[in-house]
């Protein structure tokens, strides 16, 4: 990790970014959500704010007619010397059955090839560990899932496919993810579940939600 952090940095005209470092770990995913939660709800100023939490950073959107860029930056200053370093909420765990390979999966073969390792490592691999939701994005319902082991870790497509079934489970790099719709994506597809990820009508639209874990497990 080099320079100072944290790091607060303009975004636009209507935001600010705060970077708590330059690298992606757990204890700072965990920092990055416990300051999100420490300023959900507050009006500094009366002005709203929304958050986004990212990896290892957290953009911290206002108004600029409630409060000025200076203002908001000197008071997120202030908080962050008050801010917890791990969130409050406890961390739920989810599990999501999985269906792996053939129409399901159709890039496990690729996955365990380019590894030197058979499917049913991939599998076993894959099901074994308990996934960090470091964040949600790309699409409303998608999280971003870490780390997979390095043995089953894979590039992404050259070329995205145009259409992903909804509930495929992908992997890019020592990411994880299940799409909560059809949509185009470049990750390398292993399962799929029938879980749904995404439902507007839901008291709690995202099955998943931040600093959750999250197992796969291998169904028939």
């Amino acid at each position: 990790m080099t320079g100072d952090f944290p790091r607060l940095l303009p975004a636009g005209d209507s935001a600010i970014l705060i970077e708590f470092a330059d690298e992606i770990r757990d204890d700072v995913n965990d920092r990055v959500h416990a300051f999100a939660q420490l300023l959900d709800g507050m009006r500094p100023q009366g002005a709203k704010l929304q958050t986004i939490p990212a990896y290892s950073s957290l953009l911290v959107c206002y108004d600029p007619r409630e409060i000025s860029f200076n203002a908001l930056r000197d008071q997120l200053n202030r908080l962050i010397t008050q801010s917890p370093n791990s969130p409050s909420r406890e961390s739920r765990v989810i599990e999501i059955p999985t269906r792996y390979g053939g129409a399901h999966g159709p890039d496990l073969e690729f996955v365990a090839r380019h590894n030197g390792i058979s499917e049913e490592k991939v599998i076993r691999l894959h099901t074994r560990a308990a996934y960090r939701v470091y964040f949600l994005g790309f699409i409303p319902g998608f999280a971003y899932l870490g780390s997979v082991p390095e043995k089953i870790a894979a590039p992404r497509l050259e070329t995205p496919r145009t259409r992903v079934p909804m509930g495929s489970v992908g992997i890019a790099g020592r990411q994880t993810g299940v799409y909560p719709a059809e949509s185009p994506g470049g990750w390398r597809l292993i399962g799929r579940t029938d879980l749904k990820m995404f439902d507007a009508q839901r008291e709690e639209p995202s099955l998943l939600r931040a600093g959750d874990l999250v197992k796969f497990v291998e169904i028939l």
